[in-house]
């Protein structure tokens, strides 16, 4: 998410919070998605003198150019040439296959060199993914657009490489006072070069990137989920019935011959039975509570606000409810949150605030308390984050030492299959 992005989710409406506190101080620190880096603009470039090392980096690069534009013209030609030719053979494929294997080195010996020269930050590409056998493997590497790239990269570099070893070298020797400007121009249509043909595919690496890694997240909090279920159920609501079954026996037994003592075990099995029956209640909670698919989001949050050893305002302000799944994470994510509240942050008043601005749903907890929250501070909020990202959602933090502390979830907005009004 861009600063951009930031300024218009966050706004709010008429009434509705906005997140001043959250981005106006240095203590604000943004997790999960793909936010964070963008919220403060890039320094300045540094400023650099006509024959600093920047510049003769750049002719180094200038006069290299006819070298490896050779290298890489000859490998493109030869590979493509030889793979297409042969390819009404068994062994055509496979040769053009590992000649686009080999492009993905040249590509990463480029970057390098562009990395060292000019000082061009080029993010490397993800791995070709792994495809089951010989076929998988063939398919998945014919059609890699990285490799064809470059590929193509080799083949129109051949006449710059010369255009370029020509012109620096001749300014070198003869246009020494314009130097720095033509290796400058020369080096910023390289850039461009290096940047149009030898970057990953932009939006489509970085989402593959990200889903890999949201997905890898999803599993390992799905079964850690199934673990917590499995051991509450086994130390919990198993163990009281398993007590209920034995002592209803013991009662059993004794009804004939000791009534009063079997009155009383029956007595203690009610009782147990209460217990068993209020932890399932508890558990089926922490599942998906009832009241958040009778009610909504407005009637759930205040259920679970009261909860809280502070007195909490909860304020929802949705024309329609969003999707099932979304629901059920703002629940969550407001109910953690506020467990967090009434753990950590000894304050006196909290609040709650849920709203839509576009489409991102926005949840806001807020209290008075110490301060002093991080990420690495024990409070479950590293984790909660991962869970935002993992369906593109983005917590962030704001909680100076000495307090107040702001915490803002951006969630996705997903309607209702028709639209069900908020209740």
């Amino acid at each position: 998410m861009t600063a951009d992005h930031d300024s218009v989710a966050f706004s709010g409406t008429s009434g509705t919070p906005g997140v001043s506190g959250a981005f106006g101080t240095s203590g604000a620190a943004v997790s999960g998605g793909s936010a964070g880096s963008d919220l403060a603009p890039p320094p300045p470039p540094p400023k650099r003198t006509a024959y600093g090392k920047e510049t003769w980096k750049e002719i180094a690069f200038l006069l290299s150019n006819l070298f490896t534009a050779l290298i890489g013209f000859v490998y493109a030609v030869v590979s493509v040439l030889l793979g297409v030719g042969l390819s009404v053979t068994v062994i055509g494929l496979p040769l053009l296959a590992l000649g686009l294997g080999g492009a993905r080195l040249v590509g990463r010996s480029e970057r390098a060199r562009a990395r060292a020269l000019l000082g061009l930050e080029i993010a490397e590409p993800s791995p070709l993914p792994a495809r089951g056998g010989f076929f998988g493997w063939l398919w998945t590497t014919l059609k890699d657009p990285v490799a064809w790239r470059t590929q193509l990269y080799g083949l129109i570099r051949l006449p710059w490489g010369i255009v370029t070893f020509t012109v620096a070298l001749v300014s070198l020797i003869v246009l020494w006072p314009v130097l720095p400007f033509i290796a400058r121009g020369l080096a910023s249509a390289d850039r461009g070069m290096v940047r149009g043909l030898l970057s990953p595919s932009d939006e489509l690496e970085r989402r593959i990137a990200e889903l890999e890694s949201d997905r890898g997240v999803v599993v390992d909090t799905a079964a850690a989920d199934l673990r917590r279920i499995e051991r509450d159920l086994h130390d919990g609501a198993q163990a009281r019935l398993v007590a209920l079954a034995m002592g209803l026996g013991l009662a059993k037994e004794k009804l004939l011959d000791d009534p009063e003592t079997a009155a009383a075990m029956v007595d203690e099995a009610h009782g147990e039975v209460k217990l068993a029956l209020q932890e399932l209640r508890d558990l089926a909670r922490g599942i998906h509570p009832a009241v958040l698919t009778d009610r909504g989001l407005s009637a759930a949050l205040s259920s679970v606000s009261a909860r809280c050893t502070v007195p909490v305002k909860v304020t929802v302000e949705l024309a329609e409810r969003p999707a099932e799944a979304i629901e059920g994470i703002a629940y969550f994510t407001v109910s953690e949150l506020l467990q967090n509240v009434s753990k950590h942050s000894r304050a006196r008043s909290a609040s709650v605030d849920v709203w839509r601005a576009e489409d991102r749903l926005l949840l806001q907890v807020r209290d008075d308390g110490a301060g002093g929250a991080g990420f690495d501070g024990g409070t479950g909020l590293a984790g909660l984050a991962e869970r935002l990202g993992a369906v593109d959602g983005v917590l962030v933090l704001d909680s100076p030492d000495g307090g107040p502390t702001t915490v803002t979830a951006e969630l996705p907005w997903r309607s209702r299959p028709g639209g069900e009004p908020r209740r």
